[in-house]
C-alpha cells in the first residue's frame, strides 16, 4: 500500500508538472513591427514562397495536383490534420487573418512562430514547424508578422485542437525558445542555402522518422509516410545520391522542377486514387531562382544516402 500510495503521488506529480509547470519557455516580448512596404512585401514572400506558413492556412484544392490555395482563403486556417493521417489527435490550422490575431499583440504572434505557445500560454502541437523557424533571423520573423497584419480579415471559425493522450500531457514538453541566427550573404550560396532549407523546413518532410522525430542519420534521404485519402505518398530522396536522390540533377534542372508549377490554374485535375502530393509546388515555384539554385547549392553539399522510394502507393 505505501509503495501504491508512493507511485500515485509520483505520477500525479510528473501530471501535474507537465499539464501546469510547463511550458516553460520566455514571456511574449514586448514590440511593435513597423508595418513598412519593404517588410510587408518581404513577409510575403517568406510566408507564401519559403516557409510557406500560407499553404497550411489556406484551404488547399485537393481536386488538383498538389492541392493549390483557394482563392479567398487566405490564411483563413481551418485545414485539419488527423489520426487517420498519422498526427497523435486533431489539430487544425488557426486563423492567421486580422479577424483572429487582431487581438494578439505583435510580441506574442512572435512567440508563437519561435517557440510554439500562443496568446494563452497553450503550447502549439508542432504541425507549424517552429522547432525551425525559431533558428531563423529575428528581422525575417518580424517581416512575416508585418505581413500577416496587412491580410485581408476573414472570419472562420476554426474548431480547437485536441492531442490524443498521452500527447495531451506531452505537447507542452515540445515549446522551445528561440536561437536566433543571422541570415548568410548570398555570396555564400551554401551557407545560404542551408538557411532557406530550414527556413522551410525540408527535412521535416524528406526525412524517415521515428515516434515523429527525424532519423538524423538518414536525414533528406526521403521516404516519409503521409496518409492520403487515396493512399500513401512517400517524400522523395533530395540527398545527392546520383541514382536514388537528385545527384544526377543540375541547378538548372532543378530550378525548373520548381518553376514547372508558376500557374495553378494548369495543374492537372486528380481523381481520389490518383497520385497526389502534399508539397505546396505552386508555392514554393514563386521562389526566386537565386535562392532555389542556393538551396540546391547546400543540398547538393550532403553527404548522399541511397533510398530508393516508392513515391505512391493507391489504396486497394
Amino acid at each position: 500500500m505505501i509503495v501504491l500510495a508512493v507511485l500515485i503521488i509520483v505520477v500525479a506529480g510528473a501530471v501535474c508538472y507537465l499539464k501546469f509547470a510547463l511550458p516553460n519557455v520566455d514571456e511574449a516580448p514586448d514590440l511593435t513591427v513597423e508595418l513598412t512596404p519593404e517588410r510587408i512585401r518581404h513577409g510575403e514572400y517568406l510566408a507564401n514562397h519559403v516557409a510557406a506558413c500560407m499553404d497550411c492556412h489556406s484551404t488547399r484544392d485537393w481536386g488538383r495536383f498538389s492541392g493549390p490555395l483557394v482563392p479567398g482563403t487566405l490564411g483563413k486556417g481551418g485545414e485539419y490534420f488527423g489520426p487517420e493521417m498519422g498526427f497523435p489527435g486533431k489539430f487544425y490550422s488557426k486563423n492567421l487573418t486580422p479577424a483572429h490575431l487582431g487581438s494578439w499583440t505583435d510580441g506574442e504572434i512572435f512567440r508563437a512562430i519561435t517557440s510554439g505557445v500562443n496568446k494563452d500560454g497553450k503550447t502549439l502541437f508542432p504541425v507549424m514547424p517552429y522547432s525551425y523557424y525559431r533558428k531563423l533571423d529575428r528581422k525575417d520573423i518580424l517581416d512575416i508578422i508585418a505581413y500577416l497584419r496587412s491580410l485581408s480579415p476573414i472570419e472562420s471559425k476554426v474548431p480547437e485542437s485536441a492531442p490524443a493522450f498521452p500527447m495531451n500531457l506531452l505537447i507542452n514538453t515540445l515549446a522551445v525558445n528561440p536561437a536566433f541566427t543571422q541570415k548568410p550573404s548570398q555570396d555564400d550560396p551554401v551557407a545560404y542555402g542551408q538557411y532557406l532549407v530550414s527556413a522551410a523546413a525540408c527535412m521535416d518532410c524528406h526525412s524517415p522518422v521515428n515516434k515523429g522525430q527525424v532519423i538524423p542519420e538518414k536525414a533528406f534521404s526521403g521516404g516519409r509516410e503521409f496518409e492520403l485519402p487515396g493512399g500513401t505518398l512517400r517524400s522523395a530522396n533530395i540527398t545527392p545520391d546520383e541514382a536514388t536522390g537528385i545527384g544526377a540533377w543540375t541547378d538548372s534542372v532543378f530550378v525548373a522542377r520548381f518553376k514547372a508549377y508558376q500557374h495553378p490554374e494548369e495543374l492537372p485535375k486528380v481523381g481520389p486514387t490518383d497520385f497526389n502530393t502534399l508539397m505546396p509546388w505552386t508555392m514554393y515555384a514563386g521562389m526566386d531562382t537565386t535562392d532555389l539554385v542556393a538551396m540546391y547549392a547546400y543540398l547538393s553539399s550532403l553527404s548522399p544516402i541511397k533510398n530508393e522510394v516508392v513515391k505512391y502507393t493507391a489504396r486497394e
